[in-house]
């Protein structure tokens, strides 16, 4: 679903529209229309977690994504990160909790168990809910976080190679393709401030004071430097200007080194399409195919993660290092490989220099998927509103 759109995230209040809107949730017709299943609602809305202790687990996972629509209508909010029906809580008391059962499971498995968290961990373990790896697990295709080994790269990508999962086989190399999604708690904890407990809340969600000179935590999540003395000041003596060098110079760094991963996965990937066209075996593939599966993994770990150049620099270029070395070991395996089937050529790839050029390079029908979004948004989305208005679900 990714090849047909990757926007630029936005806050939290745009979840649902976004979720609803994206080309990737595709066009339903009805409630088990659909690529997706259920679970791509699952950090969306409040309303996944009222659906699960309505429902069970098993009984919100069930079904295609679309079955969600006429209920899951509200943006994040109050009861995603605080346990709001406590008396705590009425009385002003943050009351943070994990509203995601599955996430609560994941902390455990980490050796951090909610319960027994202090307050600075507690703070980030509520952003990591959402903001994490994950894939979909069994037949119910449940959130699951790929943690049992660890949270390293390649603690997921052991695990995921233990129990033979793919998100989808490439189109070209033919290859089991994992798909990263997001991993900021990963990458957070991997990181400097993530190490000294410096936490999410800390960055984004700052102690200001209101016009009565009351302090309170800013939920208007962002960008630190849109409140330097907040946040960054209230560790670092250098100023704004010094700081945002750093980081963008950081950035340039995991950015260059991305592209020059991104080259070498592409040209792995439709040599590995030579080779199989020459008649290349299963066996003969095998450990290419590995190669290619583990790099991708590693590049997209990085890439997938927002802020990483801030949060985990030197992870970030460690995991696009191991990545390059990855997809090299897996062209140099391809390079003998097609000599054996007389092929010592350059393998030559399709224009694939913007978007809609790779669209093209691998087959989609950009203006069918779009035609028909259009008109899922026109007719299908006011019919779940409606419904959830008729219901009392609506919170606005």
């Amino acid at each position: 679903p990714f090849s047909r759109d990757y926007n630029k995230p936005r806050g939290h209040a745009f979840a649902v529209t976004d979720v609803r809107e994206t080309l990737r949730t595709g066009a339903p017709k009805n409630a088990e229309d659909g690529p997706l299943p259920m679970a791509c609602w699952s950090c969306k809305s409040p309303d996944v977690a009222r659906l699960i202790q309505k429902d069970g687990e098993d009984g919100y996972f069930h079904g295609k994504w679309a079955r969600g629509g006429p209920e899951i209508v509200n943006n994040l909010g109050c009861a995603d990160c605080h346990n709001t029906a406590s008396p705590e809580f009425a009385k002003g008391k943050p009351e943070l909790t994990l509203s995601r059962p599955y996430a609560a499971r994941a902390m455990e498995a980490i050796g951090k168990p909610f319960e027994k968290a202090g307050r600075f961990d507690q703070q980030s373990m509520v952003c990591g809910q959402c903001h994490v790896e994950y894939y979909f697990d069994g037949k119910n295709k449940a959130v699951k976080f790929p943690w049992d080994d660890g949270m390293k790269v390649e603690n997921m990508e052991q695990y995921y190679d233990k129990i033979a999962f793919s998100d989808w086989t490439n189109s070209l190399s033919k290859t089991p393709m994992l798909k990263a999604q997001h991993p900021e708690y990963e990458t957070w904890t991997a990181g400097i401030h993530g190490k000294n407990n410096v936490t999410c809340i800390d960055c984004h969600m700052p102690k200001v004071q209101n016009a009565e000179g009351k302090l309170y935590t800013d939920h208007k999540i962002g960008n630190p430097f849109d409140n330097f003395a907040q946040t960054c000041a209230n560790c670092h003596t250098q100023d704004k200007a010094a700081l945002q060098k750093v980081v963008a110079e950081r950035k340039q760094s995991i950015n260059d080194l991305k592209i020059k991963v991104e080259d070498q996965l592409v040209h792995a990937h439709f040599e590995a399409k030579a080779a199989l066209d020459a008649g290349a075996t299963e066996a003969e593939m095998k450990p290419i195919q590995d190669d290619i599966r583990h790099a991708q993994w590693r590049w997209d770990l990085a890439i997938a993660s927002h802020g990483i150049h801030m949060h985990a620099p030197e992870e970030g270029l460690r995991m696009l290092g191991t990545a390059m070395d990855k997809a090299a070991d897996a062209r140099t395996k391809l390079a003998r490989l097609l000599a054996t089937k007389g092929i010592t050529h350059e393998i030559q790839i399709p224009d694939i220099s913007t978007k809609e050029k790779a669209q093209q390079a691998i087959g989609l029908n950009m203006e069918q998927i779009k035609a028909e979004k259009q008109d899922f948004i026109k007719t299908v989305i006011p019919q779940w509103e409606e419904q959830a208005r008729k219901n009392g679900l609506l919170s606005q």
